[in-house]
């Protein structure tokens, strides 16, 4: 999939490997997130282990009512405030990916997958 943007110089294509890429890496560098996952199934938790690149874990879809929606699986630290990360999450990567594409992300959602101890 491939996200289209028009500007007055012409057209733009953003693939959604450069989303991910963005997301990935504001969402990594948040405190207590230590890792992007996978969504729970077999074919992508092998595919983890062959692969260490951003978009195993964040997925990009076009939003009903115009915009773009992300969806970002992470696991978080041991003795940290889930929430207080995934709000942080959620505020540093709509930030970076709207500054970034100047485009509208209507939706930043985090799902945290597990609690891993560093």
């Amino acid at each position: 999939m491939v996200i289209d943007k028009s500007t007055p110089y012409g057209g733009i294509e953003v693939s959604i490997e450069a989303v991910a890429q963005v997301a990935g890496e504001a969402a990594t560098s948040c405190y207590g997130v230590t890792g992007l996952a996978p969504k729970n199934s077999l074919r992508e938790n092998i595919n983890e282990l062959l692969n260490t690149d951003f978009k195993r874990g964040v997925y990009c879809r076009h939003a009903k009512k115009g915009g773009y929606e992300v969806d970002i699986y992470i696991y978080v630290a041991y003795g940290v405030k889930i929430t207080e990360v995934a709000s942080e999450v959620q505020k540093k990567v709509r930030y970076d990916l709207e500054t970034t594409f100047k485009m509208p992300f209507k939706q930043v959602n985090v799902i945290v997958v597990d609690i891993k101890e560093i």
